[in-house]
């Protein structure tokens, strides 16, 4: 379910003086745009390194999965890591990759900015670097001159759809809580902002809270009973992705309230969980985010190695998931 796109809108972003900082430290040189993309070598196995951002969700444990079952048939010897959901961890077993020499590094970066140097570092080293799921910052590290390619969803387009069924869902009158992702992550960041063009154009349609749940279960479950208790008005909530919004429901149902029809809830992500929420009526919809990264990677390495043309973005197309499919759907649930 991928398309390549040739041009990918690029998000300008400052330059902040610490994320410079951390470029120095790492004896990196900013003036990078003539250089070349290291090589991948021809060889069979290659060491290839997938340093994952955490292993506490469905979501995450699918995406390593599609790595591991994808290695064997694609001549991949994979280093694997798991950085507990820190930034200074995943920098770190990066680093060891490095060190390590790997042929090929493979990441979804858990946030844009602290990732973006060690992406230069890779580079320094000759090792190519393919993005998935999550972008580093563009103004630091750039797709198709610092590394490959970024393999992941349009989060904006997400965002829309989302906000989209919201208001038709509740007839373009709602009071919304929208739980955010990580702070700082791709994936978060163009969520909020495509769901938040669409509710702006809504009058009727009022965010009336936002706060991080950082992708997660239970810090969704206790961000949204906080909220619950400021806003005991809340007529809607959007969920940056299923495990928050499970756990919202949660919430909502210790106070005394029935998601689903007191509360409307659109989320992001089609897992399996997800969708039995959708199935049970107590969530209404879920933008598909697919977690398949490995046959996709397996995919742009060999033809780079190849020495073919990567675009800069490799996108990947995402199902919807409601009431109105949910039943013949629930085979691409994880």
């Amino acid at each position: 379910m991928a398309s390549l796109k040739q041009k990918r809108p690029q998000r300008v972003r400052p330059l902040v003086g610490s994320v410079l900082a951390l470029a120095i430290g790492f004896g990196i040189s900013t003036a990078h745009a003539d250089d070349a993309l290291p090589k991948l070598p021809h060889k069979t196995p290659l060491k290839v390194g997938f340093a994952q951002t955490e292993s506490n969700n469905p979501w995450r444990l699918a995406e390593t999965k599609s790595f591991k079952d994808i290695a064997a048939k694609c001549g991949w010897q994979l280093v694997l890591t798991d950085a507990n959901s820190s930034n200074s961890k995943q920098v770190s077993d990066i680093q060891n990759m490095i060190a390590q020499h790997v042929d090929l590094l493979v990441f979804p970066p858990r946030e844009e900015k602290p990732l973006a140097p060690v992406v230069l570092q890779a580079k320094k080293a000759g090792i190519p670097v393919i993005l998935v799921d999550r972008d580093v910052d563009q103004s630091v590290a750039k797709a198709g001159r610092d590394y490959i390619t970024f393999i992941g969803s349009d989060f904006i387009d997400q965002g829309h759809r989302a906000a989209d069924w919201l208001v038709k869902a509740t007839g373009g009158k709602a009071k919304i809580i929208e739980l955010e992702g990580t702070t700082g992550a791709s994936a978060a960041n163009d969520r909020k902002k495509g769901f938040d063009e669409i509710i702006a154009k809504n009058p009727g349609m009022t965010i009336i809270a936002s706060q991080s749940g950082d992708f997660a279960r239970d810090k969704g479950r206790q961000v949204m009973e906080t909220l619950l208790q400021a806003h005991p008005d809340v007529t809607a909530v959007y969920a940056h992705n299923d495990e928050m919004a499970l756990g919202a429901i949660a919430a909502i149902k210790a106070a005394g309230k029935q998601p689903g029809k007191d509360i409307q809830i659109v989320t992001i992500d089609g897992t399996k969980g997800g969708m039995d929420a959708i199935a049970a009526g107590e969530l209404g919809a879920s933008v598909q985010s697919s977690p398949f990264f490995g046959p996709l990677a397996c995919d742009v390495a060999q033809r780079y190695a190849k020495g073919e043309k990567i675009p800069t973005w490799v996108k990947v197309s995402d199902r919807f998931y409601d009431k109105s499919n949910i039943k013949e759907s629930m085979q691409y649930g994880y």
